[in-house]
């Protein structure tokens, strides 16, 4: 049906630039001085055909253009499509009053190319202005709640929730969706359209595993969504000068005041270092942990050997890794240890042991 649209409209529009442009050109060709080429009927067909051919080339460009603004559009926050288009009538408005004072300057370059310029220049920086001053012009249009918000005891509960930016390692690993369960998370999730992209390309991975991890994380989303409501939103910011996902998620963190919710180590490090929030799901995993102390006794089982000599490494239920002095000889068998020491970091939590005093010797006897 659009195609169709457009394709009427090409006619409308060859039509009328035939009944302006075609006689002229006629005229400039001496064999064709018949008095039919004059007529503004066949002019206006002429003009409709040739445009209508040029519809057959252009149309499906422009449906497919025009889809993909429908959809930009259609994502794109209310404030800043509001915003941008008040700057955008603002810059017509100033490029119509330029573009005419110029048409009284008897230059015909500059009286008829000036206006459209000014007006594509104008029109352009003013949707830039309004859409990237729109927190400021919002600010200026509410001075009471300006007002209000230089008074910290006077904000409102609700204006003090964060925005949470997922990164695709917590998506997948799933743990983001039980504690956002319990209602110890507050705020807004948000899920940048880069990190979707991500999350979308691993799950249409032809490796198993990885398109496995995908799938789940596209799970939990659904889940999150179904769970919080309105407390999860997806943006449209790309930072396409950056290539790097987790440099993008930094950006977006920085410019809507938010905090990175990841459970990778490295990306935690690097917000740290860009002096960018970052709430890892790992230290908040280590915080709830039940705590070991150093000469705490422990009944486990030897896994296997470690990677000194002698070690022996052992498990607790949730995956917390024992490593056993002198353990090696264990391997296979439940023997009792005494902590020695417990080394605690953003990658995990490491506890250190040795086999209670006299099981060694009872061993080797």
């Amino acid at each position: 049906m659009l195609k169709r649209i457009i394709q009427i409209l090409f006619l409308l529009v060859g039509a009328t630039v035939g009944i302006i442009l075609i006689p002229n050109v006629f005229g400039l060709i001496s064999f064709l001085d018949n008095p039919w080429i004059n007529n503004p009927y066949v002019a206006a067909l002429v003009g409709a055909l040739i445009f209508l051919l040029l519809s057959f080339l252009f149309a499906d460009l422009l449906v497919n253009f025009m889809k993909w603004m429908e959809e930009k559009l259609l994502h794109a926050p209310t404030l800043d499509l509001l915003f941008g288009t008040i700057g955008l009538i603002i810059g017509l408005v100033v490029a119509f009053l330029i573009g005419f004072a110029l048409s009284t300057i008897d230059i015909p370059l500059v009286a008829t190319a000036a206006p459209i310029v000014l007006s594509v220049v104008l029109g352009y920086l003013g949707f830039q202005v309004g859409f990237q001053k729109r927190e400021e012009l919002l600010a200026m249009l509410t001075p009471a709640k300006a007002a209000a918000s230089k008074k910290p005891e006077l904000v409102d509960p609700v204006e003090k929730a964060s925005y949470k930016l997922l990164d695709t390692s917590v998506i997948i690993d799933g743990r983001i969706a039980d504690i956002s369960a319990t209602g110890f998370m507050e705020g807004t999730f948000v899920v940048p359209q880069f990190v979707l992209s991500e999350l979308q390309h691993i799950a249409d991975s032809s490796d198993t595993l990885k398109r496995t991890r995908g799938r789940r994380g596209l799970d939990i989303l659904k889940r999150l969504q179904s769970e919080r409501l309105d407390a999860i939103m997806i943006t449209e910011e790309s930072f396409d000068e950056v290539s790097e996902v987790d440099l993008k998620l930094m950006r977006a963190a920085k410019k809507m005041g938010g905090q990175v919710v990841t459970n990778d180590f490295n990306l935690n490090k690097v917000c740290e270092l860009h002096n960018v929030p970052v709430l890892n799901i790992n230290d908040l995993a280590n915080a709830v942990k039940p705590v070991v102390i150093p000469g705490e006794d422990m009944h486990v089982v030897v896994i296997k050997d470690g990677k000194e000599q002698n070690q022996g490494v052992a498990y607790l239920d949730d995956g917390t890794m024992i490593v056993i002095e002198d353990g090696k000889g264990f391997i296979g068998e439940a023997i009792d240890v005494t902590v020695t020491s417990v080394l605690q970091t953003s990658a995990g939590r490491m506890i250190f042991a040795k086999p209670r005093d006299g099981k060694q010797a009872l061993k080797n006897g």
